[in-house]
């Protein structure tokens, strides 16, 4: 099986790279100066277990591919790009192709089934870095990362579990899930956390103003009667497969949201996360304050450039207290 994968970040350029280190064809697609480079010099894949460069062949539009190779899309941007992505995608891949999303949150999978019929979505459990053109981290030494796949909306079949096999040859802990979306959502509740990490800091993922976007995260799934993972399910099921070690003496600095911050993309995920917990509130009657605060927040963090951890949590969850104080 051949793979394309689009949006060749963190994730994509990670999978891809140690795909097509495993022996499997693979094609990025990527852009701007990422691309350049990836053309240029190669993919450097950077890991506590030392540094590889390789020459993956790299494109920069869905139509200079191969389709008639018979590939499988590895769907890897951020899911505020999907749609532009898709715009680009449909019309030369033909409509059978299948599509795996290896994506936050639990909104792109229901957009590709729209103009993809094989639809398959991927849990992603994995600690990767990409602040430099041409240059991802693999913090997570000798597994990589836990990539778990199954058929959207559910189900397994012969191609998921082919990708499965592949990611396991491929320095990835993979394994088939009758209903992928229960773990999908528990990933979600953690990363209703990334927003503060990039806004706040690292330090402040574990701190109380998470506590209380993951409980109303919590609440909001259960009043929409959406079966979720549970947390010891979750702690089972990662066990100690990934182990994050230092890369030229460096510990990875922040997840996805705050390397977007840091890159200075001008634009974050966060309306896919804490806002998914926002949409459900308001089809299920569910107050959603504390997503919402954050939602809006991050919006306008990135809008005006400002740096990463440039915000307190204890400013935000006083801004909290007085929305919820009564006027008077």
């Amino acid at each position: 099986m051949g793979y394309v994968v689009f949006g060749a970040g963190a994730i994509g350029g990670l999978v891809g790279g140690r795909l097509f280190q495993a022996g499997l064809d693979v094609t990025l697609i990527a852009r701007g100066e990422h691309l350049e480079v990836l053309q240029t010099r190669g993919l450097t894949i950077e890991s506590p277990a030392g540094q590889v460069t390789l020459r993956v062949p790299a494109v920069g539009h869905p139509s200079q591919v191969d389709w008639t190779a018979g590939h499988t899309v590895l769907l890897a941007m951020k899911s505020q790009q999907t749609g532009a992505a898709l715009s680009d995608l449909v019309g030369v891949a033909p409509p059978d192709t299948p599509v795996a999303c290896l994506q936050n949150g639990v909104a792109n999978e229901p957009t590709v089934l729209r103009f993809f019929s094989e639809v398959y979505g991927v849990c992603v459990m994995c600690p990767a870095g990409h602040l430099e053109p041409g240059v991802v981290q693999a913090w997570s030494s000798p597994i990589s990362g836990m990539l778990d796949i199954g058929r959207c909306p559910r189900g397994i079949d012969r191609t998921s579990q082919a990708i499965a096999d592949d990611f396991g040859s491929a320095t990835f802990n993979s394994e088939t899930a009758e209903d992928v979306f229960r773990w999908k959502r528990r990933k979600l509740l953690t990363n209703l956390a990334n927003a503060v990490e990039a806004m706040c800091g690292p330090g402040e993922r574990s701190g109380a103003l998470v506590k209380e976007l993951v409980s109303e995260g919590e609440a909001t799934l259960a009043a929409a009667e959406l079966d979720t993972a549970s947390r010891d399910e979750d702690r089972a099921r990662r066990g100690d497969l990934l182990q994050l070690g230092e890369i030229a003496g460096r510990r990875r600095p922040g997840g996805s949201s705050w390397q977007s911050v840091e890159r200075g993309t001008g634009n974050i995920e966060t309306d896919y996360l804490n806002g998914e917990i926002v949409l459900l509130g308001r089809l299920h009657g569910v107050p959603t304050p504390v997503n919402q605060l954050i939602q809006d927040l991050a919006r306008r963090f990135v809008a005006e450039r400002r740096p990463p951890g440039s915000v307190t949590a204890a400013s935000i969850l006083e801004q909290l207290g007085s929305a919820r104080r009564p006027a008077g």
